[in-house]
This record gives C-alpha cells, structure tokens and sequence, in this order.
C-alpha cells in the first residue's frame, strides 16, 4: 500500500503535459532505434555496390531499405519533436536510452554483432539512470508565445554557449574530420551530438509556436517561427549527414551509446542556460538527475567496452589458433607446414 501511495503521489506531481511529453518520447525511442539497424543493413547493401558513405559517396540514397530506415527515424523524430513541445528537455532527452537498448539488441540479433552479458547490465543500468531523471524531472516551463523563447534564445548566456558550439563544430568539420573521422568515432559524433544540442532548442522553440497555434494562438505571422524552422532543418540534414558516416564506418552498438552520452550532456546543458530548467528545483532533485545521469554514462560505459571485449576476445582466439597450427605443424587448411616448405623448394 505504502509502495502503490508513493507511486501515485509522483503520477499526481507530474502534470498533464509532462506525461504526454513522456509517453511520445518512449514511442521516438523504439522507432529511432529500430531505424538504426534498418539503416546500416541499408548501408551495408549500398556499400556492396557503390561508394560508402564513410568514405564520402552517396550510393545509399538508391537503397530502399535505407530509405525505410529513413522514414522510421522521421516518425520517431516526429515524435520526439512533439515531446519536446510539451516537456521539459531534462524529461525528454535522457529516454533516448531505450533506443539504445533497442538498436543494441537488434545488431546483436540482426547485425549479428555481438553483445556480451556486461551490455545487457549496461542496458539495465540506462534503465534505471533514466527512470530516476524521470521521476524528479522538473515541470514544464508556461510559455505563451514563441517571442518569449527568441528573447531566451538571444539572452547573453545562451549566446555564448551557441558560438562555442558552432566553434567547435566547424573545427571538426574542416580540421579533425579529413584526418580522423575513419578511425576515431568521436569526430564523427562529435559533429552529430554540437549541432544536435543546438537543434534541440530550435525544435523546442518550434514545437512550443505550432502548439500556441493548433491551440488558437497564431505564432505563424512572427518571423522568429520561421527562423526556427530554417535553423532547425538545417541542424538535422547537418546531423544525418554525419550520423550516417559514422554508423556506416564504425559499430552501430559502439555508436548509438557514445552519440547518446555525448548528445544527452550537451543537451541537457543547453537547456539548462537557455529555458533555466533547475531555477524552481532543490539541491535534492538537481543531485537526483545527475545521479540518474551518471547512472546512464555508466551503462553506456559498459556497453562501449563490451565491445573491446569481444573483439579482444576474437582476436586472441585467432592468435591461439595460429599458435597451435605453429606447434602442431599444421596450417589452418589442415596442410603440413613443412611439406608446404618442401613444395616452394621443388623446381
């Protein structure tokens, strides 16, 4: 009785808005991470036949299957998109670990990349980390006009934080990306997970004007809708870009997890500067979400180096296997080394 008190009374602190805020990010979680898989088996084909995206080409675009990954993602941004107009970003952005565990599971059982016992726990433990951030998430902020978001927008910190995000993005871009975007995941999503965090405040901006407008209140005659709009199209054509890059060049299990920590810190630290999410909470709730945060970095943890694990594994295994054919004389086609010896040295 005492448990079932406790859960009504959270239900009863989260308001109307919040929960449809949270049930249409859990519905963008499982179709962003069901696109991922159907996407990269989209690449996969692509690659067989023309150019891969991550060494620049474009062949995928002439994949059906890639194009049905496509349309999954945009259902699920859809959704996510409507989230963000209804709650706050904190609630929002860290349920992005249930795609995680979605496209983790599918690339073990489709991809057949595999997924080792500590990813499970890792899968577990986002779980838990988002549910927490959740259940002390703070409320919506009240809005009554997409002009209030452009004055939040352009106020002094924001700003600042904005133009060192585009700084440090364009340096990937033109610097980091030539050199090392085949081999270290981090640039490619690193470029995903700036521009992301910016498109964010721009979908929320956004989000929040169509929202005052299918409630009566026209936001569409104020230009700063439509510089929304613009800022927010081309913050995800700068997203998919190099999100397909990445998941073509690198383990989409390995991807997912590094883009959503990267992702979901900057976010959350432009939400906080732009819309002043923790202004009406206490120390205690704040301490609580980041508890919940660190708890999902942890399971990310686990699941990127699950990965290490398996390929160390595979790769000693294959040492091991080369050893023994040394000792037993033998190659791995079951033919005597030395008589192969013996056939090089025959005229």
């Amino acid at each position: 009785m005492a448990g079932s008190h406790g859960f009504a009374k959270v239900y009863e602190g989260m308001s109307s808005d919040n929960i449809k805020g949270l049930v249409l990010a859990l519905s963008s979680s499982f179709f962003i991470g069901a696109s991922f898989i159907v996407k990269k088996k989209g690449l996969k084909k692509a690659g067989a036949s023309g150019i891969r995206a991550g060494n620049g080409g474009y062949s995928y675009l002439y994949e059906p299957l890639w194009w049905v990954g496509m349309i999954t993602m945009v259902v699920g941004e859809v959704a996510n998109f409507a989230a963000y107009a209804f709650a706050p970003a904190i609630l929002v952005t860290p349920l992005g670990a249930v795609s995680i565990i979605i496209s983790a599971a599918l690339a073990h059982i489709i991809l057949r990349e595999r997924l080792h016992i500590f990813g499970v726990v890792g899968c577990v433990l986002c779980v838990v980390g988002s549910t927490t951030i959740v259940l002390h998430a703070p409320q919506e902020r009240q809005i009554e006009s997409v002009k209030e978001v452009w004055d939040l927008a352009t106020e002094p910190g924001f700003v600042v934080y904005a133009v060192l995000v585009m700084a440090a993005a364009f340096v990937l871009v033109t610097h980091f990306v030539p050199r090392y975007g085949q081999t270290h995941v981090m640039v490619y999503v690193g470029v995903c997970s700036l521009v992301g965090s910016l498109s964010v405040m721009g979908v929320k901006g956004l989000g929040i004007a169509l929202k005052l407008t299918f409630s009566g209140m026209n936001q569409l005659i104020y230009p700063q809708t439509w510089i929304f709009a613009v800022f927010v199209v081309t913050c995800i054509l700068t997203q998919m870009n190099y999100l397909n890059k990445a998941l073509d060049t690198f383990n989409t299990a390995v991807v997912s997890p590094i883009y959503y920590v990267m992702f979901t810190s900057l976010t959350i630290v432009a939400s906080v500067i732009m819309f002043k999410d923790w202004d009406g909470q206490n120390p205690t709730q704040i301490v609580t979400e980041m508890c919940g945060f660190v708890t999902i970095l942890s399971g990310t943890f686990l699941l990127h180096k699950t990965k290490d694990m398996t390929e160390s594994s595979s790769v000693s295994s294959s040492s091991r296997s080369s050893k023994q054919s040394d000792e037993d004389g033998f190659d791995h086609e079951g033919i005597p080394l030395k008589g192969r010896e013996s056939f090089r040295a025959s005229p």
